[in-house]
């Protein structure tokens, strides 16, 4: 708080009062000249109580030394002149911890995540946490700063530049992106990016699958990938990328093609109800 008012505190010494006598013998006389005077009043709520403090202090700042002229308020004048201005932002009260940088280059406060630069990950860092900003150190140097997210837990507040190289690319998706490019290609590729989008509890966590899907379309076809994942929600709800990888590189989505095409070529014929010619051939017996 000095250092940001531009001043210095000097403390003065335990159980030496005579170092700070103009302090304590003031103490004493506001005591007596204001609290003393106004103790058999009743006050029926604080902003009275203030008026009636704020009435008896300004008379007595504008009451006459005795042994000197003036009184405290001339005296305040005088050196108002050699007072520095004020810093155009109030102190700010911080409170400090300590954190681990997690694998995904981010730091937990009070529920909330802020990024780091990459380079920190599992580095332990302090950080220093006021009303409206998170700043974080590493060994005294202060190597990022975030505004204070509040609202609900699990927010992130991510800072591009503290994203490793491959991580980048992801940022000019978002989930809209992903959802709009899954309906041109089928229904169920649609859900599969959906279910990978709300899987986390942070969206962007599901990016790198979605991704991924996005590139096996350009792999393999864009049909192929919508019967691949037509393929995969038969047997589970809660698919993963490896498993439409599995098929698409297998080739079952066109097993079940030829099957399909199979089973209702040999049904057409099982349940035949045509007549050939033959039944209508009529023989003069």
């Amino acid at each position: 708080m000095a250092e940001h008012y531009g001043t210095a505190i000097i403390p003065c010494r335990v159980r030496k009062l005579k170092d700070k006598a103009h302090a304590e013998g003031t103490v004493g006389i506001i005591s007596t000249y204001i609290l003393a005077a106004i103790r058999n009043q009743q006050f029926l709520s604080l902003t009275e109580l203030n008026e009636s403090i704020k009435e008896r202090l300004e008379f007595f700042n504008n009451k006459p030394f005795q042994k000197k002229e003036g009184s405290r308020v001339t005296a305040f004048l005088e050196e108002k002149l050699f007072l520095l201005p004020l810093p155009q932002r109030s102190f700010e009260l911080s409170r400090w911890k300590i954190a681990t940088v997690g694998p995904n280059y981010h730091i937990s406060v009070d529920n909330q995540n802020y990024s780091v630069p990459y380079e920190y990950i599992k580095h332990k860092v302090d950080v220093r946490m006021t009303k409206n900003v998170i700043e974080v150190f590493f060994d005294g140097n202060r190597i990022c700063s975030h505004p204070r997210l509040y609202g609900k837990f699990g927010q992130y507040s991510t800072v591009e530049s503290h994203m490793p190289s491959n991580h980048q690319k992801y940022v000019a998706w978002n989930a809209e992106r992903f959802i709009k490019w899954a309906e041109k290609i089928g229904e169920n590729t649609t859900f599969i990016i959906r279910f990978f989008l709300n899987r986390y509890k942070v969206e962007q966590q599901g990016y790198k699958s979605c991704m991924a899907l996005l590139k096996l379309a350009d792999k393999y076809s864009v049909e192929r990938l919508e019967a691949a994942c037509t393929k995969v929600l038969t047997y589970t709800l809660t698919p993963e990328y490896k498993n439409i990888q599995i098929i698409l590189q297998t080739g079952q989505d066109k097993i079940r093609e030829s099957n399909i095409a199979t089973a209702q070529s040999s049904d057409t014929e099982h349940f035949s109800f045509t007549r050939g010619a033959e039944y209508y051939t009529r023989s003069d017996d």
